[in-house]
């Protein structure tokens, strides 16, 4: 009635060998460098339109803790061209404040307390800077 299966399923899975495994704890670095490098490329992008010694100190703070989840392999920076406009400060700093939120679950779950707390007071320092008197 039926014709026999004459080739494998394409649904097996092949051998484990085929692609390389990370733990858990890998992919949980990898995805804190990832947010704290994102947050650091705001934060730059902040330092070009708003210049502070906060953002500098975060700036380093965020480079080195990206630079030690990498294994010692700095991250990318980039300057920014010109300025715009206030309104585009408060998007950037919602957009760091969400990235921060981010990188401090990440934090929180792989127990990274010192990321975890830089983390926490890059999610202060941008809500405060999106506070009605800030902005």
């Amino acid at each position: 009635m039926y014709e026999p299966i004459r080739a494998k399923s394409v649904h097996t899975m092949g051998p484990d060998g085929d692609f390389p495994h990370r733990t858990r704890e890998e992919e949980l670095e990898l995805q804190l460098a990832g947010h704290l490098a994102a947050l650091l490329a705001v934060t730059d992008e902040l330092r070009g339109l708003a210049p502070s010694a906060e953002l500098d100190e975060a700036s380093a703070e965020l480079a080195a803790a990206v630079t030690r989840l990498r294994g010692g392999r700095a991250p990318v920076r980039a300057g920014v061209a010109a300025a715009i406009h206030e309104p585009h400060l408060a998007a950037l700093h919602q957009r760091a404040h969400a990235l921060a939120g981010r990188a401090l679950v990440v934090a929180a779950s792989r127990a990274d307390t010192s990321a975890a707390i830089l983390a926490a007071r890059r999610m202060e320092a941008h809500a405060e800077a999106l506070t009605p008197a800030a902005v």
